[in-house]
């Protein structure tokens, strides 16, 4: 029995809470001395290791200056001959298990990433805050009991998700409906045809997944839901009672049904770049406000909301923390070859924008590694709840990928194969993620030629060339019901009217394909070839 489990079940709450959720109590000092300590541990194991000494480029750094100074920056490519083979002996410690999360689309087909049992160990604690923040009504309450029914909404190992659920069943007092062992053989819809039967006869009180699954689900969980038969249940009369009084409540509001007729849930927590997009939808259907879980599957959980839903708080001994500055990420784009500098979390300012970079801790693998996610800090404390730590939220992405609902990240290579596979004649074309409910993939394409091909047309012909080079994206619609592709067909001249010479473009108006600047896509709209003023630009 987990350490959390058994002061539960002793009912010793406040040993409980300090235990599990202290780390919000820290001074920012605090905070910062966890992190160099345990960054200095690190370093010992990273020297040993032939990764260790191939990303860090043979420098032996034995201070937190010494290592942001000579150790480089570092991406998925760096890594992928070593992860990718999934060589245990080049690491800075054994994994007990490989995690991993869909790669860049026409780069890696897969992201691994390996996990200590160290790392395992730490991550256990958090997950365990993620529950009590997720249901609790103020600080130090706990609202759980010592058994609680959770939904399982993840993808099964070695999807990040799935190996959380793994360790939440051992530190968490929860048990998964279906079981584990049971969800991970079934497909997405019988665990969901499982799920809501056993739900209907036991009753479900945590859900926990990626907000666009959590979407899905609800709206399917509320068809299925409106489709049974009364009499097919009349041998589980909970099931039937609870199947029977959701019909009347959503009845009653002229709405369909919802997750939330059917349970009244202790908590929910999301976790994705686009929680922010789905958490109205999440509340509405599953009728708990969700709890935001930022985290990635090469650093697990870095940051969390409390019990106000409001900015996340970062985690201090998953990972060490750096960030670059905007004005930094705007100068490596202006002049190629630029090495950004970092600040850390008790340099950043209050409204500042920063790309996030993380070093494993506990013989984890990646060092100073790009996320190539941008955070706003929002605060530096929050001062109502006595928290005196930054507070953050997700703003973008930095590099040319478009994220799509958790499920895809697509660059310029595949967005430009599928427009050539499509057979579209065109002169060029941009991409933007646009934040709706659900995200939009918005390509804005100057046809060369009609030749019959309307927006209508060129739409459906790129979107069916994406999900074929792309599994991931084809997953949107096949999970999800969603076609996030929205075309726009730009009149003719649009590219040449933004300049003249496409060299000079690009350098004096960052004509980039993927994500350009929203004053760009303004002008091509405009015919104007001027960008207009706007009061929000992406992160070049």
């Amino acid at each position: 029995m987990s350490l959390g489990r058994e002061l539960l079940r002793e009912h010793r709450y406040r040993e409980l809470w300090q235990h599990y959720c202290g780390f919000i109590d820290l001074t920012l000092p605090q905070f910062m001395g966890v992190q160099g300590h345990l960054l200095l541990e690190q370093l010992e194991l990273l020297k040993r290791s032939e990764l260790g000494r191939w990303v860090m480029r043979g420098s032996r750094p034995s201070t937190v200056e010494e290592f942001r100074q000579g150790v480089p920056l570092t991406t998925y490519a760096d890594y992928a001959p070593y992860l990718g083979e999934q060589r245990e002996e080049v690491l800075p410690a054994r994994p007990l298990l490989w995690q991993r999360t869909n790669g860049v689309s026409g780069e890696f087909e897969f992201k691994w990433a390996p996990i200590t049992p160290q790392m395992y160990q730490a991550m256990g604690p958090v997950l365990f805050a993620v529950l009590i923040f997720a249901t609790c009504r103020w600080k130090g309450d706990i609202s759980f009991g010592s058994q609680e029914d959770m939904f399982y909404a993840l993808a099964p190992p070695p999807f990040a998700t799935g190996c959380w659920a793994h360790l939440a069943s051992q530190e968490l007092p929860v048990r998964f409906l279906p079981p584990l062992t049971e969800a991970e053989r079934l497909s997405f819809q019988e665990r969901l045809a499982q799920g809501l039967s056993l739900g209907l006869d036991q009753g479900i009180d945590l859900v926990f997944g990626l907000p666009s699954v959590l979407v899905a689900l609800g709206e399917e969980i509320g068809r299925r839901s409106a489709g049974e038969r009364p009499l097919a249940w009349v041998l589980r009369p909970r099931a039937l009672a609870r199947l029977l009084k959701a019909r009347i409540k959503s009845g009653l509001l002229g709405r369909p049904v919802r997750p939330r007729d059917l349970w009244s849930l202790r908590g929910v927590a999301i976790a994705g770049k686009d929680a922010a997009l789905y958490r109205t939808q999440v509340r509405e259907l599953w009728g708990k406000e969700p709890l935001e879980v930022y985290g990635c599957t090469e650093g697990m959980v870095l940051a969390m909301q409390t019990w106000d839903y409001q900015g996340l708080t970062f985690v201090p001994h998953l990972n060490f923390l750096e960030f670059i500055p905007e004005e930094e990420l705007r100068r490596e784009s202006a002049r190629p070859g630029y090495r950004p500098s970092t600040v850390l979390l008790d340099e950043v300012r209050a409204g500042g924008r920063y790309e996030v970079v993380i070093t494993n801790l506990w013989g984890g693998a990646f060092v100073r590694y790009r996320l190539g996610d941008v955070i706003t800090i929002d605060a530096l404390e929050d001062q109502r709840l006595g928290i005196r730590l930054p507070q953050m939220s997700f703003y973008a992405r930095s590099d040319s990928i478009i994220d799509l609902a958790g499920f895809t990240r697509l660059t310029e290579r595949t967005l430009g194969q599928a427009i050539e596979l499509a057979g579209v004649p065109c002169v060029d074309w941009i991409a933007c993620k646009e934040a709706r409910t659900p995200p939009v993939l918005h390509l804005y394409l100057e046809l060369r030629e009609s030749n019959g091909h309307t927006a209508g047309k060129v739409e459906s012909l790129v979107h069916e060339q994406l999900k074929r080079l792309d599994a991931p994206y084809a997953d949107l619609e096949r999970l999800l019901g969603l076609q996030p592709l929205r075309l726009t067909v730009l009149a003719p001249g649009s590219f040449g009217r933004v300049s003249l010479e496409r060299s000079s473009a690009r350098a004096r108006h960052g004509l980039r394909r993927i994500n350009p600047p929203q004053a760009l896509v303004q002008a091509l709209l405009n015919g104007t070839g001027a960008p207009q003023p706007l009061a929000e630009r992406p992160v070049p």
